[in-house]
C-alpha cells in the first residue's frame, strides 16, 4: 500500500503529474504544450522530476478555462484546488528566505 501524501509540496507535485497525464491523453493539448515549452516527446518523462516543469504544466492547464475545467473534472478537482497546488510549486523562494 502506498503512503499518503504529508506535505503540500507532494501534494501538489502529485497534481501536476496528474495534469501532465491529462495532457499526453490529448494529442492535441499535449501538442500544443510541447510547441510551448519546446521540449521533445522524448524528454517529457525525464522532464516531469523537475518541480519547475510540475509547474508550467499547470500553468498550461491554468490559462486556458476550458482546460482548467476538463482537468478538474478529469481529475476529481476542485479548480481552486489546482491554483493552490501551482502557488504551492512557485513558492521556492519562500524556503529560502526563511532563516
Amino acid at each position: 500500500m502506498k503512503k499518503p501524501a504529508r506535505n503540500p509540496r507532494e501534494v501538489a507535485e502529485i497534481v501536476a503529474i496528474q495534469a501532465l497525464s491529462f495532457l499526453a491523453g490529448d494529442p492535441e493539448r499535449l501538442g500544443r504544450f510541447l510547441a510551448e515549452t519546446g521540449i521533445g516527446p522524448e524528454t517529457l518523462r525525464s522532464s516531469a522530476a523537475d518541480p519547475n516543469f510540475l509547474a508550467h504544466v499547470l500553468d498550461f492547464i491554468l490559462k486556458d478555462d476550458d482546460s482548467v475545467k476538463a482537468f478538474a473534472e478529469a481529475s476529481k478537482l476542485h479548480p481552486t484546488n489546482i491554483m493552490a497546488a501551482r502557488e504551492v510549486l512557485g513558492d521556492r523562494k519562500w524556503e529560502r528566505d526563511v532563516p
